[in-house]
């Protein structure tokens, strides 16, 4: 939970420094693995009319938006703050948990894995969402 909050908070404190944006890469295994390699080249170059920049270290379970207003780490752990009982937000057939701590944090639920996402204040969530939907459903039916 630390390393993931610590990762939240260089997003957005690093968002508009330019060059590459610092963000803690994950290290998924076993079926996460595969499915963050999957999802690696389904995901946009251009996110909620953003576009894509490098992130640092460079990991191909990362990518980031808009100097880092947005930011996708594939093969998370489980969110701490989600509970077994809690409902998840279907998005275009991909469930997603909404952090109810960090109200930029949200976290894609899937049977292979966890996708976290974090998204600034200057972005619609739902819209940023229902554009990765598509790629997570690729990178899902290409691992199942």
């Amino acid at each position: 939970m630390r390393k993931s909050l610590i990762a939240v908070l260089a997003v957005l404190t690093l968002g508009g420094c330019g060059g590459a944006v610092h963000v803690e890469p994950p290290k998924p295994t076993g079926d996460a693995l595969a499915m963050c390699d999957r999802l690696a080249p389904f995901l946009p170059q251009t996110l909620d009319g953003t576009g894509r920049v490098e992130s640092s270290p460079a990991s191909p379970y990362v990518a980031v938006w808009d100097s880092g207003r947005i930011a996708l780490r594939c093969g998370v752990p489980r969110p701490a703050n989600m509970a077994a009982t809690d409902r998840l937000s279907e998005v275009n057939g991909v469930g997603w948990f909404p952090d109810p701590k960090k109200p930029t944090l949200f976290t894609a639920v899937t049977d292979l894995g966890y996708i976290e996402l974090t998204v600034s204040r200057e972005h619609t969530p739902a819209g940023v969402m229902v554009e990765l939907s598509e790629p997570i459903t690729k990178a899902l039916a290409k691992t199942g």
